[in-house]
């Protein structure tokens, strides 16, 4: 990949516990340039400590090292929290997965997003109340003056997850963490937020890393797939051959999906290798 957004080489992510360091996030390396990245895996694999980590949004307890960690050629793990606050939202922003937990319940939504403006590009009120409100129209929001004047409480789920994209994207960041940004939503609001993220993604050249469980949402929305078990990558694919996957937990996972071509009683439930956990990296379908 020439020159990507972030290059990230032997991320570990370690927690203090009474039998000693736990590593949550073991060696994990990956390029991302201006596409859609996918990391997938069970929960507790390591897939949102590892985006968390790249902001270093870490809990207090953990320690986070890596051999590199760049993002256009800003050393994140050297850089200071004052460096750190210039940089998160302005210039990486992550999406969370469930908007009653994320935005202010005391605040109007639309004033949320102005304040993202006012805060990262040093702009007034009026003009930060502007580029709000057109966000939220191009997160495709039927009457956004009435409501950028909401309160979260009152609007639906997939509004409040549009209203958080309109937010994470304002200021136009380079690259985007999108955490779950769709468990929540029904079938047709998912797909619609999904549009909206390719949409704004393409247009703008942003990079995109997109974390999820669903291993066909990523096939057909990503273009590359990271698989995580146990805290490391094992295994990375084009989305688009991830049912041809070769290592053995990704094939565990794809068969354990529900298929409307080949109905079962009881879905697969994926048997673990000890292996696994320090085995060998497969990329594209080649054993590393």
């Amino acid at each position: 990949m020439a020159d990507p957004l972030l290059r990230l080489r032997d991320l570990r992510v370690t927690f203090p516990s009474p039998v000693g360091p736990v590593e949550a996030v073991r060696g994990v390396s990956f390029d991302v340039g201006r596409e859609k990245l996918g990391i997938v895996g069970e929960s507790g694999s390591g897939k949102s400590m590892t985006g968390r980590a790249l902001l270093k949004l870490v809990p207090k307890t953990a320690s986070v090292s890596a051999a590199e960690m760049n993002f256009a050629g800003i050393d994140l793990l050297a850089a200071s929290e004052r460096r750190m606050r210039t940089i998160r939202g302005a210039r990486i922003s992550m999406i969370l997965q469930d908007p009653k937990y994320s935005l202010n319940p005391l605040m109007h939504v639309g004033e949320q997003i102005a304040e993202t403006c006012r805060l990262h590009q040093r702009i007034g009120r009026a003009q930060a109340k502007a580029r709000a409100l057109a966000m939220l129209e191009a997160v495709h929001i039927r009457e956004p003056g009435r409501v950028y004047r909401l309160y979260p409480h009152e609007v639906s789920g997939g509004m409040g997850q549009r209203i958080m994209i309109a937010m994470m994207l304002v200021t136009e960041p380079d690259l985007i963490i999108a955490d779950e940004p769709t468990s929540a939503l029904d079938v047709t609001i998912r797909r619609q937020v999904l549009s909206i993220l390719d949409e704004l993604v393409t247009t703008r050249g942003t990079g995109l890393i997109f974390i999820s469980h669903d291993l066909n949402l990523v096939a057909e929305f990503c273009d590359r797939v990271l698989v995580m078990y146990a805290g490391r990558v094992v295994e990375e694919v084009r989305a688009a051959e991830l049912n041809k996957a070769r290592h053995p937990y990704t094939q565990a996972l794809l068969r354990s999906l529900p298929r409307l071509d080949a109905p079962v009683e009881v879905l697969a439930v994926p048997t673990r290798d000890p292996e696994w956990r320090d085995g060998p990296t497969y990329r594209f379908g080649e054993a590393a």
